[in-house]
């Protein structure tokens, strides 16, 4: 493995231990030629995902740019890297579990809204904004007054619980 630091080849593992969730290995490394010290992470990859964008094109599924798009929603929310690293987790698990290797752009965004969705509103409506291309304010009211819509037949049935 490279050294992040001096590009150098050569490391040597000082500590690996899997992650909370079980879903990654964690490996302190040390580089041999400068000594620096960094972490890896090391995840099961079911099967090789092709995202299929609009206009056709496709690309490699990146994982750390769902993982960013997520972070950028919940940015400045009470919501742990953790809870982030989870969902992302369970979001391209469910994709590669699918048993398709394509999967749409259209698909992702509604796994990422739908598990957002039960999250974190303000971060649902963030993320929405981007992935719906909201234009004008008009748009995040129609949006929020369909989220009230659905969350209250949810409420009423709590309260009937009660």
């Amino acid at each position: 493995m490279k050294c992040p630091f001096c590009s150098k080849e050569g490391t040597v593992v000082k500590d690996s231990r899997t992650t909370d969730d079980s879903s990654a290995i964690r490996r302190r490394r040390e580089c041999l030629e400068c000594g620096s010290r960094f972490t890896t992470f090391e995840r099961v990859q079911l099967r090789e995902l092709i995202v299929v964008k609009k206009n056709g094109e496709r690309t490699p599924f990146d994982r750390d740019k769902l993982y960013r798009s997520v972070e950028l929603a919940v940015r400045k929310r009470p919501i742990s890297p953790q809870r982030v690293d989870k969902l992302v987790n369970y979001i391209q698990r469910s994709f590669e579990s699918s048993g398709e290797s394509e999967i749409s752009t259209e698909a992702i965004g509604e796994a990422v809204m739908d598990s957002l969705s039960r999250l974190d509103n303000i971060a649902y409506i963030r993320f929405a904004s981007v992935y719906k291309d909201f234009k004008e304010v008009k748009d995040f009211e129609d949006f929020v007054e369909t989220i009230d819509k659905l969350a209250k037949p949810v409420l009423e049935n709590q309260n009937k619980e009660d």
